[in-house]
């Protein structure tokens, strides 16, 4: 008898555990259809509408990613589409930029406490709104947080402090307004902290430097204040990005591992401190737009990694060592809008190595072009005669203790002065216009260092670029049948595939170059997989077939990217039924997320990817219409591929344009096609130069513009776009706008147009 009551004991508890687990699971689904519906049922959430089996064998897709361990949700990633953001918010729901006033920010966040298992949690652009409440402290397990561009505002919990797990913390782009935070010591494990792009106040958080596992701070576009201090303790800094603050007094003092250091737009003042030029590992420094003063050292100049410097618009003076030496990776330099004077040493000069030297507004001598004259440079030289005066009579005195010789040494000095002055007029120097308009080299670009979404998420949740093996990609394609080859695409041939996940996929296929190194690829191909944008073709792995040894002769390289199944944007403008047409309202919509794709390229990486292939061809949409770029970034890898061309991209005949320039013309030929149709590839400049007059009367517009957009349109919104588009076709390169000056139209546009349909919905 005790041997049954002990058996049916044990068989109770294994039951009551099976219980126990499947109601963990069903608490989870529960949660995970509760916050869809917080949510108000994104886009990026329908693949759970009709979905019946377990929630975690949901399709992956760029704009959302869901990864269980134990029946238990550890990693949950969504990204909305309500990235437009106004200058202010005060607290209360905006319609089609913030979830509906209905929403409760506490209950949201009381359901997803449940998930008590997470690790890694994303929630971007989603138009979450109100003040981020102390429960989020529950989710003790986290190590990724990611809250960036939502309404998020007041006082950052400091109940966050108690998550010691963290490694990433990122809220940027929300509109936290109060002080600083600096309980951050605590946080022991964290690697990453970004809170770009709010209000925050206050002076920089020194418990940061307690940190030692930190890599990224991200702290730019607040309103931080005060003095900088010391920064040496943290030896683990990659990353420090304090733009367009209000800090001020002298720069502090960097540990020696950092790599991107970008200070520009604050109130710094005093000289570039000498130790600046010992930051061996430093590859992008921008002092750009403070007070600094001085000669910048010589040393900073010949770092070896060095490749990106921005010293512009401060107050330096004095001249330059003859023999100052520049590191062989300097690509770019920019020390525009200041005092310097005297001679360019011959490494800014000569542009043989393709480096780009930005120069203009400076007091240099008569040689070089665009420089200050008369009274802003004497003050200069005045200041300088000055600091000469001063130094050698200090190296007098310490050289001799009395007044005699201190005379004696003056008028030899001044003999050998004169010397040189008369040998120096007597040299011919190099002659080289100011490089303004040029863009920045491709073995910058190459060697960037990726700061902004993809960098702040860290390698926690950025992984490297996935490895497929051939055989894979094989079954994918079916040995890389005709049946699923879908076309050439501008560069490289492309196959649709399905992965053994059931995941659909485009695969790119190239034929590498002889000369290519299979280590820089794979770096470069890194970099690309990281540039996450909901509007961009996610990169999502490579295969290098052929061996491993650089010089094979038979490597191919396979790109594999997720599948946009709806097909490309001038497919759709072909679209003439009444039914299937893209209306205007739905044709501005797609050119805002390209528009915003582009502009994250421009921004989002340093110095910046462009040369983008942007044409109507790589614009997919998916099935919901959302628009995603593809062709991107191929510039960083065409040195690698064999007989790279890019077919049908638009150039000028009559103007040299810079990379910039290029991607901001061709986006110009989308709009233009939104507006008339289709246009064959190579027959859109003259079009547009023919048909230019007719945009600019009513009756002209009727002739070209497409009835579709005509008959949706406001007149309002419709010139908007004209004038826009106009300005990104010119001839003129220096009058073509900005992207954000482009985004800012569009948007401007559809705000427009939908104001118009609202009162027509009215009436």
């Amino acid at each position: 008898m005790r041997y049954f009551y002990f058996h049916f004991l044990v068989l109770s508890w294994c039951l009551l555990l099976i219980s126990n687990t499947h109601e963990l699971e069903q608490d989870q689904t529960q949660a995970l259809l509760e916050l869809r519906t917080y949510l108000e049922h994104p886009t990026s959430l329908q693949t759970m509408e009709n979905y019946i089996n377990d929630l975690c064998y949901l399709p992956l897709s760029s704009n959302f990613s869901i990864k269980c361990e134990a029946n238990s949700i550890i990693e949950l990633k969504v990204f909305g589409d309500k990235s437009m953001k106004p200058l202010s918010f005060n607290g209360f729901a905006i319609p089609n930029q913030t979830l509906s006033k209905n929403f409760s920010i506490d209950s949201f966040f009381t359901t997803l406490t449940k998930m008590k298992t997470l690790k890694v949690l994303t929630l971007v652009s989603l138009g979450i709104w109100g003040k981020l409440p102390n429960q989020i402290h529950s989710l003790t397990l986290l190590h990724v947080l990611d809250l960036s561009s939502n309404f998020l505002f007041g006082t950052i919990p400091p109940k966050i402090s108690t998550m010691v797990k963290l490694q990433s913390l990122t809220l940027d782009e929300n509109y936290f307004n109060t002080t600083m935070p600096n309980w951050f010591d605590s946080l022991f494990n964290l690697s990453i902290l970004s809170l770009k792009k709010n209000h925050l106040k206050g002076s920089f958080p020194f418990s940061l430097c307690k940190i030692k596992k930190l890599e990224v701070i991200s702290l730019s576009q607040n309103q931080l204040s005060g003095e900088l201090h010391s920064l040496h303790t943290l030896n683990g800094l990659h990353v420090l990005d304090l733009r367009e603050n209000r800090f001020e007094f002298e720069l502090p003092v960097l540990p020696k591992f950092v790599v991107t250091v970008l200070l520009s737009n604050n109130s710094f003042s005093g000289e570039i401190p000498k130790k600046f030029g010992e930051l061996n590992h430093l590859q992008h420094l921008d002092l750009s737009s403070n007070r600094l003063k001085g000669t910048p050292p010589s040393t900073l100049f010949s770092l070896s990694n060095l490749s990106y410097l921005n010293l512009a618009n401060n107050v330096l003076s004095g001249e330059f060592l003859d023999k100052l030496h520049c590191g062989g990776k300097l690509g770019y330099v920019d020390i525009s809008s200041n005092k310097l004077s005297g001679l360019l040493p011959s490494c800014l000069v000569n542009s043989s190595n393709g480096r780009v030297v930005r120069y203009a507004r400076n007091c240099l001598s008569f040689e070089y072009k665009n420089q200050q004259r008369g009274s802003y440079c004497k003050e200069s030289g005045l200041r300088w005669k000055k600091l000469k005066e001063w130094e050698v009579i200090a190296l007098g005195a310490m050289i001799v203790g009395f007044v005699l010789v201190v005379l004696v040494f003056g008028v030899l000095l001044c003999k050998k002065c004169d010397l040189r002055k008369k040998s120096r007029h007597n040299l011919l120097p190099n002659f080289v216009q100011d490089k303004s308009t040029a863009g920045v080299s491709s073995e910058v670009l190459a060697n960037a260092r990726f700061i902004s979404h993809a960098v702040k998420l860290g390698t926690q949740t950025t992984p490297t670029c996935r490895q497929f093996s051939i055989q894979e990609l094989k079954e994918a394609t079916k040995n890389f049948s005709l049946s699923t080859c879908i076309g050439d695409g501008s560069i490289g041939k492309l196959y649709k595939g399905k992965l053994e996940n059931e995941c659909y996929v485009t695969i790119r296929t190239f034929v590498l170059s002889k000369k290519c190194s299979i280590q820089n690829l794979k770096a470069k191909l890194d970099l690309l997989s990281k540039l996450q944008h909901p509007n961009l073709v996610s990169l999502l792995g490579h295969c290098i077939d052929g061996g491993v040894q650089d010089d094979s002769s038979t490597q191919k390289l396979h790109l594999v990217y997720e599948y946009v199944p709806n097909g490309d944007y001038h497919t759709h403008l072909s679209e003439y039924s009444a039914e299937k047409a893209l209306k205007w309202p739905d044709r501005l919509a797609i050119l805002i997320g390209v528009a915003k794709a582009v502009h994250f390229l421009h921004t989002g990486v340093i110095p910046g990817c462009f040369s983008n292939q942007l044409k109507t061809k790589s614009v997919l949409l998916d099935e919901h219409c959302i628009p995603k770029l593809s062709d991107y970034g191929m510039s960083i890898i065409k040195e690698d591929i064999e007989n790279f061309e890019t077919k049908g991209e638009k150039k000028s005949k009559s103007c040299q344009r810079t990379k910039m320039d290029n991607d901001v013309y061709n986006f110009g030929f989308i709009m233009l096609e939104s507006l008339v149709g289709p246009i064959t590839c190579d027959k859109g400049e003259t079009f547009f130069l023919n048909e230019k007059a007719s945009f600019g009367s009513q009756d002209g517009r009727r002739k070209i513009v497409d009835p579709i957009v005509l008959t949706t349109c406001s007149q309002e919104s419709l010139s908007i776009a004209i004038s826009i588009t106009t300005k990104c076709i010119s001839q003129d390169s220096s009058s073509l706008p900005s992207f954000e000056d482009v985004l800012w139209n569009l948007q401007y546009a559809a705000q427009v147009q939908a104001t118009a349909d609202a009162d027509q919905k009215s009436d």
